[in-house]
C-alpha cells in the first residue's frame, strides 16, 4: 500500500513528461506511416533513398512500444488513484 502510494505520486510528478514524449511519439507516427505506406507500394519517393532515412523511419516504429506501455500504465495508476478517493 505504502509503495503504491509513493509510486503514485511519483507518477503523477512525472507525468507532464510520459504525456509529452507519447505525443511527440505519436507525431513522429506520421511520416513512419508514409514511408511505410511507400515502402509497401513500392513506390521509392521516401523509402530506400538512403539507408539512415530508412533506419531512423523504422525506428520511430520501435519508439512507440514503450509509449503503449507507458500510456498502459498511467491508465491504471489514474483507476487506482480513483479508487483511493
Amino acid at each position: 500500500m505504502k509503495t503504491l502510494r509513493r509510486f503514485l505520486q511519483w507518477w503523477e510528478r512525472e507525468t507532464f513528461f510520459w504525456i509529452a514524449f507519447i505525443a511527440v511519439t505519436h507525431i513522429l507516427q506520421i511520416p513512419h506511416m508514409f514511408w511505410n505506406a511507400d515502402l509497401y507500394l513500392e513506390i521509392g519517393t521516401i523509402s530506400k533513398i538512403h539507408p539512415v532515412y530508412d533506419f531512423i523511419l523504422y525506428g520511430i516504429d520501435l519508439i512507440e512500444i514503450p509509449s503503449i506501455i507507458i500510456a498502459v500504465t498511467t491508465l491504471i495508476a489514474h483507476i487506482e488513484k480513483r479508487k483511493r478517493e
